[in-house]
């Protein structure tokens, strides 16, 4: 199973991609995640994303999708993926079929995780504190929403054309989204 779990920052994607991994076994692969190591570490991506992110800019599609790719194609990847931060775009769906196709694989579930924009900024506000995150710096969170909203729009619309994508209201506790999770994509 290939789920790609989509929404705006500060959504919860993260929260409940650690649910789906303890309760699914999924590999969870975060192109944030990986975006946010690479500047960190300091490699050759990372010095190149690194001022995209500290403006709250989307990674560039041609950056995004080779290092998506290139994980995708480890020998842990092999099918039960959960997908999070990726696709953005259209070039990043259409790439991430293509590549599956490759390999016999598909997606089965988008999954959209919808909070309401005033809860989101109290979450990335909140997370800002905690993990000391440079992207989720008050005006930086609200040029990375910006962003997100229209590319959302399109990734969504994308998936809906082939009953692919599920909305899920993601505000309440951690388990209660995990369950409205869990009971759309179960089989």
């Amino acid at each position: 199973m290939i789920i790609i779990l989509l929404g705006l920052i500060g959504a919860g994607k993260g929260t409940q991609a650690k649910k789906l991994v303890e309760s699914m076994g999924f590999l969870h692969i975060s192109t944030g995640d990986m975006f946010r190591e690479a500047v960190k570490n300091k490699t050759a991506i990372g010095l190149e994303v690194e001022d995209c992110m500290s403006r709250g800019d989307l990674v560039p599609d041609e950056l995004t999708i080779k290092m998506l790719l290139e994980r995708i194609n480890r020998d842990d990847a092999q099918g039960h993926l959960l997908l999070d931060g990726f696709p953005r775009t259209i070039s990043q769906c259409e790439a991430l079929e293509l590549a599956l196709l490759t390999k016999n694989l598909q997606i089965d579930f988008a999954v959209n995780l919808f909070v309401e924009e005033t809860i989101l900024l109290e979450r990335i506000s909140k997370r800002a504190k905690i993990e000391n995150r440079q992207d989720d710096q008050v005006d930086i969170a609200k040029q990375r929403l910006d962003n997100q909203r229209k590319s959302l729009k399109e990734v969504a619309s994308f998936y809906s054309k082939t009953n692919k994508f599920i909305e899920v209201d993601g505000f309440g506790s951690v388990d209660a989204v995990h369950g409205r999770v869990m009971q759309e994509i179960s089989l």
